[in-house]
């Protein structure tokens, strides 16, 4: 019985981590097929609008999902998310006009908020954290499908089946995904009398959007010092400030201070989370570009030029995983991680043109490896630090840092490159000066993820997630350390 209910588990969070490919393999796909896109529907001025509106939807909607699903039931609501997902898909696919596929994308982006925030926080209310860890490699693996295949199915679709397909392409595979979770996903469905927080939405809506229209468009669109810029700063500034304010005094509110302020290994694991975006981010746009134009690789393999990035992720990722689940000790990952982070940083700041694309590789793997041992693990040590009922809020909160922190790492890493290769453009040597400088700053932000994971203090994981079906611990688990005492949130949520 034990083994058909691990069996089980397994096979519902297959369901769960294909809505969540959905999203992530959107992305790269749409980017390879931009050109394809603007050739047909003209419209070239307003090309990075495709990208800006699906993030920019994506940002703003990942908390509104994760607490609507603490509120109203995290499988109705991942439901809800995947259906917007697949209608965004369906209306792009079909777009006439460059202003059509831009408003369709940003309704894919709604969707896609949901997927992120509920796929996270189902895995958190289906699986205790003390488990979490034998699932961790499902995940990881998720994400490297979603990075390096997503450029290679993007060309492939393209070229043979049109750009259309690039959107098409999510209606089976989401409907698929769709009646697994309806079918197979079961948790209980908790409703909480209780009005949404529209006052702190709107205002956590105006401060995620100025933040991220200040970071797409500093340093291209409009320069640093600009007004629209600093207007974008004072008023996500404002707002920010307005929503602390308003979240304090919200009957139920969007994103509960209680979350950030119940226990520190909370915002640490934001730290160590918004790092390791910055990092992914940063690797994935500049590393092609890399080795395309330093080292002559073939852009028609760029996902491929991944791979030594991606492989350690899985690998690492499952091996601290079942470390954790076996021994209930986690802390040694973060600070690995962060290690690995900075060596890979350190080392990648010091190429040149004449850097081999093997010594490459091991510089990447040493990233890999970091973020392996952090991106999963502080997802757990954040979603362990909160009570149940505040799961979806908290899982919405890492991945809208992981996001912002790739949002706001691109904008900056933009005005560094761009300054770098000012005046030689086709030089080899201003492209590496320029992917040099990124890395430099990457590896400062790798040092305060360092800091963060040394402050972590490793409590108990908890081997039973209240408010959803505990599935069965494995044979080899042994009882988690008790050195240190639980969070105080986890104490109040086991009394209720």
């Amino acid at each position: 019985m034990r083994v058909m209910r691990n069996v089980n588990v397994r096979w519902v969070l297959l369901g769960v981590m294909l809505a969540m490919l959905l999203a992530m393999l959107d992305n790269m796909v749409v980017g390879t097929a931009m050109p394809t896109i603007v050739g047909d529907l003209g419209g070239l001025a307003h090309i990075s609008w495709v990208v800006t509106a699906y993030t920019l939807t994506t940002a703003i909607s990942t908390p509104v999902w994760g607490k609507l699903g603490d509120l109203y039931g995290r499988k109705h609501v991942f439901l809800a998310a995947i259906a917007i997902f697949l209608a965004g898909s369906g209306l792009a696919g079909a777009a006439h006009s460059m202003g059509q596929l831009i408003g369709f994308r940003a309704l894919q982006g709604i969707g896609a908020g949901g997927l992120g925030a509920g796929a996270f926080a189902l895995i958190g209310a289906l699986v205790p954290p003390r488990e979490r860890g034998r699932f961790q490699g499902m995940t990881a693996s998720v994400m490297a499908i979603g990075t390096i295949g997503g450029p290679l199915l993007g060309g492939l679709v393209t070229e043979h089946l049109g750009w259309r397909w690039a959107f098409y392409l999510n209606l089976p595979l989401g409907v698929l995904a769709l009646v697994w979770c309806a079918v197979l996903l079961h948790v209980p469905v908790t409703r909480v009398k209780a009005r949404i927080d529209w006052p702190g939405i709107t205002l956590l809506t105006v401060a995620i959007g100025s933040l991220v229209l200040a970071a797409t468009w500093a340093g291209g669109t409009y320069s640093w010092g600009s007004w629209p810029i600093l207007a974008l700063a004072a008023g996500c500034a404002l707002a920010t400030a307005a929503f602390v304010v308003s979240q304090r005094r919200a009957a139920e509110p969007v994103l509960p201070p209680r979350v950030f302020t119940g226990h520190r290994n909370f915002p640490l694991a934001l730290v160590i989370v918004t790092a390791a975006g910055v990092v992914m981010f940063g690797c994935s746009l500049y590393l092609p570009l890399f080795q395309q134009s330093v080292q002559h690789a073939s852009a028609a393999n760029s996902g491929l030029l991944l791979l030594p990035l991606m492989i350690p992720v899985v690998v690492v990722s499952q091996i601290a995983g079942r470390y954790m689940t076996r021994t209930g000790r986690y802390k040694l990952f973060p600070l690995l991680g962060a290690g690995f982070l900075i060596a890979g940083t350190g080392l990648l700041a010091t190429m040149t043109e004449h850097t081999s694309r093997a010594t490459t590789g091991v510089f990447m793997a040493l990233i890999g490896a970091g973020l392996g041992c952090t991106m999963q693990m502080a997802t757990t040590i954040a979603q362990n630090s909160v009570e149940p009922r505040d799961l979806g809020a908290a899982s919405a909160a890492t991945n809208l840092f992981r996001t912002l922190g790739g949002s706001v790492g691109v904008a900056v890493f933009g005005t560094l490159f761009t300054n770098a290769v000012a005046g030689h453009v086709a030089d080899p040597d201003g492209i590496a000066t320029g992917v040099r400088h990124i890395f430099l700053v990457t590896l400062f932000v790798c040092a305060a993820g360092l800091i963060a994971a040394a402050c972590i203090e490793e409590v108990p994981l908890r081997s039973v997630q209240n408010g959803a079906k505990s599935w069965p611990a494995s044979r080899s688990s042994a009882p988690a350390p008790a050195a240190s005492p639980a969070p105080a949130s986890s104490s109040a949520t086991e009394s209720r």
